[in-house]
């Protein structure tokens, strides 16, 4: 953990409410008149991490972070899903910076991160200074497929095999449809919602952690993490097939790093890649022994070499 800055409190909380019954949990930390650097959480549903304010100088950074809509400490939460798509987190984020007063700010985030910081930047491209991005995911089918229909069920057998086991046999056609009609059980929900939780903690890092496991089967977690996941992903998070690489040229000159792990089994490298070729004048850092965890050999490190880079 060398490569992060030190433990870093949160200078400032409260909530900010965004209309349709919900308020969103915001934080600030480090410098009041520092660059403005907005960090969006992963998901959907993880909620703001203290680590995550640990990427930036504090010196040199106005950090802001905010639990998203249903998650962390927003309201209301476990994973409530009325008003809740990706369209009303962007809209948060503009409401967000209006009401910091923040004319620009840097967009920074990592897999549901980096989806939603691609659409934010995509529709307010004159608001982002530059964006840092870690384990791409852009939801497309072939995405999804990857991931939910048996693309890295190839690397991890068992795992699958663990993650399929609450669905009916003759519904293993389509995981995702199927997770949906599980959590919308309240007799079968938690348990599904640990096993839809702990294929992600089984293949996120590339060697297999039991920490991540654990963290992941945690059932208050995993059910505001299911619940939101799964509903994002089978309305395919609003988006048209395609569309965040599609319109990557909206970003163009805006400054920016892809951080991709080179053996990511959850975002594979070739959506990052395929990013990297649609956006002008992006830089891919492709990391060589890493997988889809932030703390992944050399992913830290690159990260932090990225926002040293546009500190003032």
């Amino acid at each position: 953990m060398d490569e992060l800055y030190p433990p870093l409190p949160a200078r400032a909380e409260g909530f900010l409410d965004v209309g349709d019954g919900h308020r969103i949990r915001c934080q600030e930390a480090g410098n009041p008149d520092g660059k403005p650097v907005v960090v969006l959480h992963g998901g959907p549903g993880s909620g703001i991490a203290p680590m995550a304010r640990r990427h930036f100088d504090p010196e040199a950074y106005r950090i802001v972070l905010f639990d998203q809509r249903g998650a962390g400490q927003s309201t209301p939460g476990a994973g409530d899903l009325a008003a809740n798509t990706l369209w009303h987190l962007v809209s948060d984020m503009e409401a967000l910076r209006e009401r910091l007063g923040i004319n620009r700010w840097q967009v920074f985030g990592g897999s549901w991160g980096a989806t939603l910081a691609l659409a934010y930047a995509e529709t307010h491209p004159s608001r982002v200074s530059e964006i840092i991005l870690r384990g791409v995911f852009t939801v497309r089918q072939s995405e999804l497929d990857w991931i939910y229909r048996g693309g890295a069920a190839n690397l991890f057998p068992r795992e699958w095999e663990a993650f399929l086991a609450p669905i009916p046999a003759d519904r293993r056609d389509d995981p995702l449809s199927a997770y949906a009609e599980l959590l919308a059980d309240a007799r079968v929900r938690d348990a599904a919602a640990v096993a839809w939780s702990r294929w992600e903690g089984a293949t996120v890092s590339l060697y297999p952690q039991e920490s991540f496991v654990q963290q992941y089967a945690e059932p208050a977690f995993a059910l505001t993490f299911a619940r939101l996941a799964v509903h994002y992903f089978t309305h395919g998070a609003w988006l048209e097939d395609g569309q965040l690489i599609r319109d990557a040229g909206k970003l163009a000159g805006i400054p920016g790093v892809i951080v991709q792990g080179r053996y990511d089994a959850v975002c594979p490298p070739t959506t990052a890649y395929e990013l990297h070729q649609a956006w002008p004048g992006s830089e891919l850092k492709l990391i060589e022994g890493a997988g889809h965890a932030v703390t992944d050999p050399g992913v830290l490190a690159a990260l932090r070499a990225a926002t040293d880079a546009f500190r003032p």
